[in-house]
């Protein structure tokens, strides 16, 4: 696990508190933005849990405390529904100027309703996902109990909220009733993925339904059946990580994660910082990838080495190669699997090597083929493969004109 803390400020000035964490494996390939539930922070087991799962999949993900919880500064009773609004906004932001501007944006209860005013404000957000979410903020009022009634005539009050006492003040009421959810979820026009528990007893099922019938599609909902509202079973919370995981691929851009702003006149592009170590951003083409070294090499493992990058040309061509000469001939291969390694290996029976010792540079590759054929046309596809291009010019005499550009 990667993580790291980090910090930013909110619309007013104040410091808030988060946590960044990549994945342990890779480059991340998008990065997501965590609002937390009503008087909940950045370290709730179901934010962590979740969290996990994205980046175990390739996100990267900030989840932070908003104004006046957990780490973060600032007096939790002068907040209100629009200030968490405006602190996702000034998270995304961070984001944006600091990595790479968030593409994914979830939310867990009233952080749910606050993801889809949010979502309306950042360009970047390209899917959004909500877990018990309210269908309107002003929800949360129910929680308060006697307390609404003290907080409207003498506004404000101390309420105790999952064995916390917390000072609301009548702004942060009547800035709930003030917003409009379903009129929000309508004009939003991005993908909607909505998690509820029918057994949510906090913010119940009907609020699902109605987020859902406000929203246009693509728009999801997936019930999480026996959960509570807090996900605290670890099952709970780790399936709806898993989920979204899967659920935002199909919308968002799964690329390694590679400055897009590569340009070249030239085939391909290689591009390393002095401080990446050996993994190396590629432009091959029209598409962004990664190279780097094994770890044992004292790379990240984060892409393929470059001599698997040129096994896997000698491969790929080789297939393209069968196939085509086999379809040219009215030969039906099913499919042709093409396995190649590379490696060093002394040469045998060199009659002009000064030294004994002296290697050769070679491609181990082996040749599945999987159709109706006898074994002339076998042989005769085995002769085919080392007429493919890539073949061909390993054992050509080749050249690398270089020269230094500005």
């Amino acid at each position: 696990m990667n993580l790291q803390k980090v910090n930013f400020n909110n619309k007013e000035g104040q410091k808030l508190i988060g946590r960044l964490e990549f994945p342990a494996d890779r480059q991340a390939h998008n990065f997501a933005l965590f609002a937390h539930c009503f008087t909940c922070t950045k370290n709730l087991s179901a934010v962590k849990n979740i969290s996990k799962a994205l980046t175990a999949n390739g996100f990267a993900v900030l989840r932070f405390d908003f104004t006046g919880l957990g780490e973060s500064d600032g007096d939790f009773a002068d907040t209100n529904f629009s200030g968490n609004v405006n602190d996702l906004i000034a998270a995304a932001n961070f984001l944006k100027e600091n990595y790479e501007a968030p593409s994914l944006i979830i939310g867990h209860s009233l952080g749910g309703a606050a993801v889809l005013f949010a979502a309306a404000e950042i360009e970047s957000i390209n899917a959004v996902a909500t877990i018990g979410a309210p269908s309107n903020p002003k929800h949360v009022n129910h929680l308060f109990k006697s307390g609404l009634e003290e907080i409207k005539a003498k506004g404000e009050a101390v309420v105790n909220l999952s064995g916390r006492d917390f000072k609301i003040k009548k702004q942060f009421v009547d800035d709930l009733e003030s917003k409009s959810l379903p009129e929000t979820a309508k004009s939003l026009r991005k993908p909607l993925l909505i998690m509820h528990s029918p057994q949510d007893e906090t913010v119940g099922i009907k609020n699902a339904e109605e987020i859902y019938g406000a929203a246009h599609h693509p728009k999801s909902f997936v019930s999480l059946n026996g959960a509570d509202h807090l996900l605290f079973d670890k099952k709970d919370s780790i399936y709806v990580g898993e989920v979204i995981s899967g659920w935002a691929k199909r919308y968002l851009t799964i690329n390694a994660r590679v400055d897009s702003k590569l340009k070249s006149k030239h085939q391909v592009i290689a591009s390393l910082d002095n401080d990446d170590g050996f993994s190396t951003q590629l432009k091959v083409g029209n598409h962004y990838m990664l190279a780097d070294e094994p770890i044992s090499f004292g790379g990240n493992d984060y892409g393929p080495s470059p001599y698997e990058l040129v096994s896997a040309g000698l491969s790929a061509c080789t297939v393209m190669t069968i196939q085509m000469y086999a379809k040219r001939k009215g030969w039906l291969i099913d499919n042709v699997e093409v396995h190649t390694s590379y490696s060093k290996m002394h040469i045998e029976d060199c009659e002009n090597c000064e030294s004994t010792n002296a290697k050769i540079d070679t491609f181990h590759r082996e040749i599945k083929l999987n159709g109706d054929l006898d074994e002339n046309q076998k042989q005769k596809l085995l002769q085919i493969a080392d007429k493919c291009p890539v073949h061909k010019t390993l054992h050509s005499d080749t050249q690398v004109i270089s020269a230094l550009v500005d």
